[in-house]
């Protein structure tokens, strides 16, 4: 199963915004809704084709109210989530799974929200350095393209 996090932004009350508005709620109708993190929507897909298509479909939506996309792919990492942007390319061919590791954003997790991303690079076998942006008892790591990173 891939999961699809739809991350709200500050001003925005996510699960409200998308099933408030007819097109959004019947996309999501048969999916069985969660909140990982505040202000979130998280559900489950078949693949991660069917992950990439749903975002696509709920495009307008997303980019009126959702800050963060983010997918968790297994088959390319069990702990790591995948930028929207990313996980399109593994998607399409285009950027092999195993390759995806290189460039990271690195969120704070407190109090159930993401705080602060921060931009990490992973050099061969290195370790990842630590999240020292603020003290948070845990991170989430989002794989990101070279242009996401670079931005």
């Amino acid at each position: 199963m891939t999961t699809v996090c739809l991350v709200g932004g500050p001003e925005t009350d996510l699960r409200y915004e998308l099933l408030s508005r007819e097109t959004a709620r019947d996309a999501l109708a048969t999916y069985d809704l969660r909140s990982p993190f505040e202000n979130s929507v998280a559900l489950d897909t078949v693949s991660l084709g069917a992950a990439v298509s749903l975002c696509n479909d709920l495009n307008w939506y997303l980019v009126r109210f959702v800050e963060e996309t983010l997918v968790r792919e297994p088959s390319v990492s069990e702990t790591e989530w995948l930028s929207r942007d990313l996980a399109t390319a593994v998607r399409n061919d285009a950027v092999p799974g195993e390759e995806t590791d290189r460039f990271l954003k690195l969120y704070g997790v407190a109090d159930g929200r993401l705080v602060e991303p921060m931009y990490l690079a992973r050099s061969d076998g290195a370790d990842l350095p630590e999240y020292d942006l603020r003290d948070v008892p845990e991170t989430v790591g989002v794989r990101v393209t070279r242009e996401e990173f670079e931005h």
